[in-house]
């Protein structure tokens, strides 16, 4: 990794906004200050970077968001609660999708060095590039990540909810399941889904990559599943996305929902309560997760709040009639299973 500012700062004994100012001669430094730090810039063999010294200064307004992509119900929603928030706080948004981007690092540093704090979705940072940031001590807010160190985090619960839904899919009867997801990383959400629901099922359920949570990704990949031979009685989707595409293979291929296979979701979006046949899920907060987002963010800009806090928002199991229905089942078809799940 290149040399930080923050490690110039550390050799010369100073803060990074003394670096700065010294470099860029922006303000007051006493000679043998700067030269302690011109040394260290020697030594270390440091090249100033805009995201460092813009760092140091702190001179902005406005906030970065990254997300891998900004396609989809869940990205809107997570944005809209985002930025209704910063609109209220006075504060302007910036946002950057890295789909198909080369040099992620470098557009990420370059938006680090125009904003005040950026909210990053998971994994979509580098992890080096993320420890240079907390290094940096830029504000930091992440969604849908285990906690992290010099970081807030925010998250929906997922295990529990996964579990229950695969318990009330088994005491249908269901023995062949499926989970049509993309692929799983450590600390993601879908992981933890994965997670829940092999938890309770165990070897009667196998995982699908769809390499992305999408209708059509969920199409291919469900299609092809129920081609073959011992095709599953069940189908856990990773989100409601992919589930429509299930739904659509389905009913392509001449299959019944949920009379030769349930299908389920998560998130809850509109369009899944809208489905024919409607479709069982797992309500997640989607807006209030980036509503909670902008005030975490805002919080650790204005110095309100200094040590990082980690969140996990409950999530709700929706009980529609895409998974099939006990015979003493209420009619209604958006029966809630029970209380939210709240984190443990």
């Amino acid at each position: 990794m290149d040399v930080t500012i923050y490690e110039v700062a550390q050799r010369a004994g100073v803060s990074i906004a003394t670096v700065s100012r010294a470099l860029r001669g922006t303000g007051p430094v006493a000679a043998r200050t700067r030269e302690k730090v011109l040394k260290a810039v020697e030594e270390l063999n440091f090249t100033p970077s805009h995201l460092g010294v813009s760092l140091a200064e702190g001179r902005h307004a406005a906030n970065g968001i990254v997300f891998p992509d900004l396609a989809g119900p869940y990205y809107t929603e997570v944005l809209l609660g985002y930025e209704e928030v910063a609109s209220e706080l006075g504060r302007s948004v910036v946002i950057l999708s890295t789909k198909g981007r080369s040099r992620v690092n470098d557009l990420v540093k370059d938006l680090a060095g125009r904003v005040d704090g950026m909210l990053i979705f998971g994994h979509t940072v580098p992890e080096p590039l993320v420890a240079e940031l907390v290094l940096l001590r830029m504000r930091l807010v992440f969604i849908s990540r285990d906690p992290l160190t010099g970081a807030d985090t925010l998250r929906s619960e997922n295990r529990a909810s996964a579990g229950a839904l695969a318990e009330h899919l088994a005491g249908h009867g269901y023995e062949r399941f499926a989970f049509l997801g993309a692929p799983m990383a450590s600390q993601d959400d879908v992981d933890e889904r994965w997670q829940g629901v092999r938890a309770v099922l165990g070897g009667a359920i196998e995982a699908v990559d769809t390499r992305h949570y999408t209708v059509e990704c969920g199409f291919e990949a469900a299609r092809g599943l129920l081609k073959g031979r011992r095709r599953p009685e069940a189908i856990i989707c990773s989100d409601d996305e992919v589930a429509l595409g299930a739904l659509l293979a389905a009913e392509e291929l001449g299959l019944s929902v949920p009379g030769d296979l349930a299908v389920t979701g998560w998130d809850d979006i509109m369009a899944a309560r809208h489905a024919r046949p409607a479709l069982t899920t797992v309500r997640q907060p989607m807006r209030e997760l980036g509503a909670r987002a902008a005030r975490a963010l805002d919080e650790l800009i204005t110095g309100a709040r200094h040590l990082p806090r980690h969140q996990s928002l409950p999530t709700e199991l929706v009980i529609r009639s895409s998974c099939g229905h006990h015979p003493e089942t209420s009619p209604n078809p958006d029966r809630r299973a029970g209380d939210p799940f709240r984190p443990r």
